[in-house]
């Protein structure tokens, strides 16, 4: 199962600093951006506040279409962001919407996960689902970026794999969790493209 979760980063200093009626409005809106902008058949598994667990089981999309799709989650985000700039410019704690709300977006492959119904929602459960919430606490330099798990990587042939998207270039890095171990991955800054 593929796991993809694009999250709000900045989320718990603006909920700290805006009024509860434009919070209430920004978020919302970002995160609905996000959520139809899903090109590749992503299932919903929650919303989780600042973020969106999505699922994808079957064949997985080729690399290039994964990354595709990854940065037009973070194009659709930034074009909503800039309209809700606009649209609360007025408002005293609408001026810095854009400059502490931005989006990173963790991409996990897992055999470990089960798909459980619970009510008429679909829960995902087991170590992977663990491991790709882990891996958003991570050493990536950037509040911005795609981050794809060492267990995606694995799923491509390495010569599939594009190390130059053109805005920016894979780079490596890993990280040790408590109760996990090392865990190796790539990631790339998205913060280009938000120029």
């Amino acid at each position: 199962m593929l796991i993809c979760i694009p999250d709000i980063s900045g989320f718990t200093e603006f909920m700290s600093a805006a009024d509860i009626e434009i919070s209430s409005q920004v978020i919302p809106s970002l995160l609905n951006k996000v959520i139809y902008s899903n090109n590749l058949g992503f299932r919903v598994s929650e919303i989780e506040g600042d973020a969106i667990l999505f699922y994808k089981t079957g064949d997985l999309p080729t690399f290039r279409e994964l990354v595709e799709q990854c940065r037009l989650f973070y194009t659709k985000f930034y074009k909503q962001l800039r309209t809700l700039e606009i649209l609360y410019k007025y408002e005293v704690q609408g001026i810095n919407i854009p400059e502490v709300l931005g989006l990173k977006i963790i991409l996990h492959y897992g055999e470990k996960i089960s798909a459980v119904q619970i009510g008429k929602n679909i829960k995902l459960m087991g170590e992977d689902v663990i491991v790709a919430h882990r891996l958003l606490k991570n050493k990536v330099p950037y509040d911005e970026y795609i981050l794809l798990s060492e267990s995606v990587l694995d799923q491509y042939k390495e010569e599939e794999i594009e190390h130059n998207f053109g805005w920016g270039r894979l780079q490596e890095k890993d990280t040790s969790y408590k109760h996990i171990g090392d865990i190796s991955y790539r990631y790339i800054n998205l913060e280009p493209l938000a120029e």
